[in-house]
């Protein structure tokens, strides 16, 4: 049974800030957040990347602290609420079409939407649904959006289950990793989440590149006929 000091602790926790919530949550809070940034539109602001490397780090031990978590426990939360969570979304999307994401006056939210619809459309079902894992408020609306287009639901399934284990695992261990070889690691934790925010971009930015030349050279192919 929770303390009052602890309740108070949980109550006040900063949804914002990654330490905050393995703080007042731990493993299980992971999969919690993740679920609610992936499966639930109000979750778009959750700070997903950051939350899987600060807690593969926090596995390791080296972090100075109170919070240490087991890596075997963590690796299933976050894989469970991540696969969970893109599910919930797909379905909502399937049964209230646009509704939900119409009614919602965010501008973020409206603009990861649009982002959204235009990666379904330029990189199919399977690309677009993988690439969006890595894209902050976009890998939230991707999925309520693929119901609503009623991308066919083994498709869904299939590659968002690819991508979710590819970003949920990956990110996490990176973190493990990192934690692993450098003592007292957490001193440098802000650039390195900031770092890694960049990194999970990359994926995206590779494809925008090659999408962009394609177009250069379809261009160029015209100009000269």
């Amino acid at each position: 049974m929770s303390t009052p000091v602890q309740l108070s602790l949980q109550l006040a926790v900063n949804l914002l800030d990654a330490h905050s919530l393995l703080v007042a949550f731990g493993a299980l809070g992971v999969g919690v957040v993740l679920f609610a940034e992936t499966g639930l539109l109000v979750g778009f602001f959750l700070p997903g990347d950051s939350l899987l490397f600060t807690a593969g780090l926090l596995c390791t031990g080296s972090a100075e602290g109170s919070v240490h978590l087991s890596l075997g426990p963590l690796l299933v939360a976050a894989a469970a609420g991540t696969l969970a969570g893109a599910q919930c979304g797909y379905l909502l999307g399937r049964k209230a079409g646009g509704a939900l994401l119409a009614r919602s006056r965010s501008q973020r939210l409206h603009a990861g939407t649009k982002r959204a619809e235009e990666l379904l459309e330029h990189y199919g079902f399977a690309k677009a649904i993988v690439l969006a894992r890595f894209v902050p408020v976009v890998r939230t609306v991707i999925n309520p959006v693929a119901g609503a287009l009623e991308v066919p639901v083994r498709t869904f399934t299939v590659w968002q289950v690819a991508g979710g284990l590819v970003w949920s695992v990956g990110l996490t261990l990176a973190g493990y990793a990192l934690g692993s070889s450098i003592p007292n690691v957490d001193r440098y934790l802000l650039p390195l989440v900031a770092l890694i925010v960049v990194v999970s971009l990359i994926p995206l930015l590779a494809e925008l590149y090659r999408a962009r030349r394609a177009r250069r050279g379809g261009d160029s192919e015209q100009e000269n006929r």
